[in-house]
């Protein structure tokens, strides 16, 4: 199964670029999604978290004080990378899972956390939606709500815009409009059919 892993910051335009590749009958996954999955009431992570982390981060109805754990890893490196050690391989296992069960040409996998986790090796191609710091930041203080110093941290915890383009196979330019997205991603869904379409080398 043909992969494009899908990346780029936060505030970058992931959701709508991927709903757009959606439309046109792609699969696509999203880490982000299958984490939340994880540490939903029930969740397969839960238990982990809470010997790692506490009882506490966790709320009355069992799932995951998302608000705490996300003010603890921030301020604190080494909880962030305990955190990612429990719930990176288990989104990676599960995001592998439904490639293996999609029927579509090729699979899209968002994730916002490509680089920093070194998982580029999970997909054929890297897409990187690109967009000015600064828009990023306005987008992120529209939707959530977050001050420009909580946002510039969350920023700082990941790669910086040029080394995202610097390993990206092709990139998105989202920073002018919605409308602007469309023929982009028309663009390389038709190079994605056509690649996904070439069987793979045999080794001689």
């Amino acid at each position: 199964m043909f992969a494009v892993a899908l990346t780029g910051g936060i505030g970058s335009g992931k959701s709508t670029v991927s709903a757009l590749f959606a439309g046109l009958g792609v699969t696509v996954i999203d880490a982000d999604e299958v984490s939340h999955e994880l540490t939903a009431p029930g969740g397969a992570a839960l238990p982990e978290i809470a010997a790692a982390f506490g009882g506490h981060m966790l709320r009355s109805d069992g799932g995951l004080d998302r608000a705490a754990l996300r003010q603890l890893v921030f301020s604190d490196p080494a909880s962030r990378r305990r955190l990612e050690a429990i719930l990176h391989p288990r989104i990676r296992v599960e995001m592998l899972a439904r490639v293996a069960r999609s029927r579509a040409p090729y699979v899209v996998l968002a994730i916002p956390l490509l680089f920093e986790t070194g998982q580029t090796d999970i997909a054929d191609r890297v897409l990187v939606i690109d967009t000015p710091e600064e828009q990023q930041i306005k987008r992120v203080q529209a939707r959530s709500g977050l001050s420009v110093k909580e946002i510039r941290r969350i920023m700082a915890n990941q790669v910086d815009r040029t080394e995202r383009l610097a390993n990206a196979d092709d990139v998105i330019d989202n920073g002018g409009n919605q409308a602007d997205l469309q023929p982009q991603v028309q663009r390389l869904h038709q190079l994605y059919l056509q690649l996904s379409a070439v069987p793979p080398a045999r080794p001689i």
